[in-house]
């Protein structure tokens, strides 16, 4: 299937990968000559401009945008929109508010082009392993697409989960939790790491708790992973950014009156880790550098 890719970060470059792998003719467009140069393969043509990214698709366009929330996805889709015509298809595979994702879609129905939101899980690692997708979409434009879904997925790893705005309400929820997890993870290490009594060893306690523990995941995975490097983290500040939707989906819980506590005081806690050093922290700075990719800061 031919579709585009606007946006070859460390997401949308190893989604374009798995794409050309499964067979797609992919048209891709970045703001950098050099990450258009390093995605060029077999099935991958590069796109001069988002005019040119139009001009080499045929109809029904396919266009997906894999990129930053808010500013950089808007003024993308608004420069993209006047190249497309009535019955193709825009995805936004980002981390957009599912509030701008549904106004997006009301906005384009106008025009008759069909918006897609994908909320999309997997990390660095989604190229090998294959991405979750949370999408949102009408019937229509999620049958029309599903082929591309279908190899960017893991196995059973996507589903239609609602109209325009519902992917990326589920994908909002989807890194609430993600937080609270990630936070538990930080603070039970640092208990361990901190002991007076005992000397522990956090690699080999975290390599035991993924056989037959109930605190087993792929993120614990991660953490042995981590501290196979450094068990200390001494190359890492505790310092953990947020890109948004543990913030949406906190103010969610309060509009809907929902008690979120733990998903609530995660959030807290990132802010607290750019104020002050703290190894909880650390490990979460770490354990997104090991699933996501995502940079860290070092002394």
């Amino acid at each position: 299937m031919q579709l585009a890719m606007i946006g070859l970060g460390r997401m949308g470059g190893n989604m374009v990968r798995r794409l050309a792998q499964g067979g797609h003719e992919v048209v891709i467009y970045d703001q950098s000559a050099d990450a258009i140069t390093a995605h060029g393969a077999k099935g991958v043509r590069a796109a001069r401009d988002l005019a040119d990214v139009a001009r080499q698709l045929a109809p029904r366009r396919v266009v997906w945008l894999m990129l930053p929330a808010g500013a950089p996805t808007q003024s993308t889709l608004e420069q993209i929109v006047p190249h497309l015509a009535k019955g193709d298809i825009l995805i936004d595979g980002g981390n957009s508010n599912f509030r701008d994702s549904m106004g997006r879609a009301e906005s384009l129905k106008a025009r008759g082009i069909e918006f897609v939101d994908v909320g999309t899980s997997g990390g660095v690692w989604g190229l090998t392993l294959g991405y979750c997708l949370m999408i949102g979409a009408s019937r229509a434009a999620f049958q029309h697409c599903e082929p591309i879904f279908q190899t960017l997925a893991a196995p059973e790893g996507y589903a239609h989960v609602g109209p325009p705005g519902a992917g990326h309400y589920v994908k909002m929820v989807h890194n609430g939790i993600e937080y609270g997890m990630l936070q538990a993870y930080g603070e039970g290490y640092e208990i361990l790491q901190a002991s007076k009594d005992f000397k522990l060893q956090l690699g080999q306690i975290a390599k035991l708790w993924n056989h037959g523990s109930v605190v087993r995941s792929w993120l614990n995975e991660m953490a042995e992973r981590a501290f196979a490097g450094d068990e200390r983290l001494s190359g890492i500040r505790g310092y953990v950014e947020d890109s948004g939707e543990g913030r949406w989906t906190v103010e969610e819980a309060m509009r809907l009156n929902v008690p979120a506590p733990v998903i609530t005081l995660s959030l807290l806690a990132r802010f607290r880790s750019r104020q002050e050093e703290s190894f909880g922290a650390k490990v979460i700075a770490a354990l997104r550098r090991e699933f996501g990719g995502h940079a860290v800061k070092t002394d």
